[in-house]
């Protein structure tokens, strides 16, 4: 895109990080932003990341090639609609929504396709709003792309191209198929943690014992449940079929494995922990045990020359040994963009106080 003009509706911490990461890889971009909080757009002007700041959605977004709806799922439609009369001819409209059926259904309605490629960059943080953003945040964390089937090949091409100029890692799926694959590896497992913990905590004793000694396993495979419960709310109202699909799945898997369990029938028990064991030491290098804590921790940093080196020869300097380290692609709920994994605790801590004194975002 030569001397082109990207928009947004929203200016949060994702859109922020997407508008900031385009300045900095093509600053004769411009940039063009709408979000109610005008305060926050004559920050994002003074930082010189917004160089437009329209009054309201109104025909100065006909200047846009490219524009980004980055307001709550709820909002976008409203939004798609406002937009509808202003775009110039050839201009896409994307989104960066977590759930892709209900803003794919509302493009439909507005017989809007032919304009529309959907998106979802995977990576957020616990911290909200354009003062949190960051010009790096999607660095090496998949950004998905969900074409409409009327979206036009050369849209596609621009949106992957936007991608890997942020430098995320595109990655084109059917829309449908996105919120069956995050159902599972995502929305299934906060609610597992969830139910876990309230499980617990309903079954525990006046003393609290249960709590008391929950650690290892149930801290690692729970820690999840303590993400927003406005946006999980929000997730699941937003995509219910795929959520109800794969949760009728998983309650019959474990109506069987009850019987199982109930019937002393070991070689089924048995198998359940061997394939999933397979399985998932087939997803990572993290720990071979089942529910083996594991020592590890994110941190936040640029995709540089050099920068995994220093981070590296800062600890070794201590005689900290280092189990793993890698590029974490999917950083939706606060994760860094480097996951450090550690033989102990010990250890572990000890690179938290060193990489601190640094001055480092670590995030656990």
């Amino acid at each position: 895109m030569a001397d082109g003009v990207i928009g947004f509706i929203g200016l949060g911490l994702i859109g922020g990080s997407i508008a900031k990461g385009i300045k900095r890889a093509r600053p004769d971009i411009k940039i063009m932003a709408y979000m109610r909080t005008r305060s926050k757009l004559e920050q994002a002007q003074k930082d010189g990341i917004v160089d437009i700041i329209p009054d309201g959605v109104d025909e100065t977004f006909h200047q846009c090639d490219i524009i980004f709806l980055c307001t709550p799922v709820e909002y976008n439609a409203r939004y798609l609609s406002q937009l509808r009369p202003f775009l110039k001819e050839n201009a896409i409209v994307t989104d960066v929504g977590s759930t892709k059926t209900d803003i794919h259904q509302a493009v439909r309605r507005l017989g809007m396709e032919s304009c529309f490629v959907g998106g979802h960059p995977m990576a957020g943080s616990e911290k909200t709003g354009y003062e949190n953003s960051s010009d790096h945040l999607l660095e090496n964390a998949y950004y998905i792309i969900t074409p409409t089937p009327l979206s036009r090949r050369e849209s596609i091409d621009e949106m992957t191209a936007i991608a890997k100029l942020i430098g995320a890692i595109p990655l084109v799926l059917d829309f449908s198929r996105h919120d069956q694959i995050v159902a599972a590896i995502s929305h299934l497992p906060h609610i597992i943690a969830s139910t876990l913990v309230n499980l617990v905590r309903d079954q525990d004793d006046p003393e609290g014992r249960m709590k008391r000694l929950a650690a290892g396993g149930f801290k690692d495979i729970t820690r999840i449940a303590s993400s927003s419960p406005e946006m999980w709310e929000q997730i699941c109202m937003t995509n219910t079929e795929p959520i109800c699909d794969i949760l009728r799945t998983y309650i019959d898997s474990l109506e069987r494995i009850l019987d199982a369990v109930d019937k002393k029938d070991g070689k089924t028990v048995y198998e359940l922990f061997d394939q999933s064991r397979a399985y998932r030491n087939s997803i990572s290098d993290g720990p071979k045990g089942l529910v083996e804590p594991e020592y590890s921790f994110t941190v936040d940093i640029v995709d540089e020359p050099g920068s995994i080196s220093t981070l590296a020869v800062i600890l070794s300097a201590r005689g900290i040994n280092i189990k793993n380290i890698g590029i974490n692609h999917n950083r939706e709920h606060g994760e860094g963009a480097l996951r450090i994994t550690f033989y102990e605790e010990e250890a572990m801590n000890a690179a938290w106080k060193q990489l601190k004194k640094y001055n480092y975002e670590l995030i656990r």
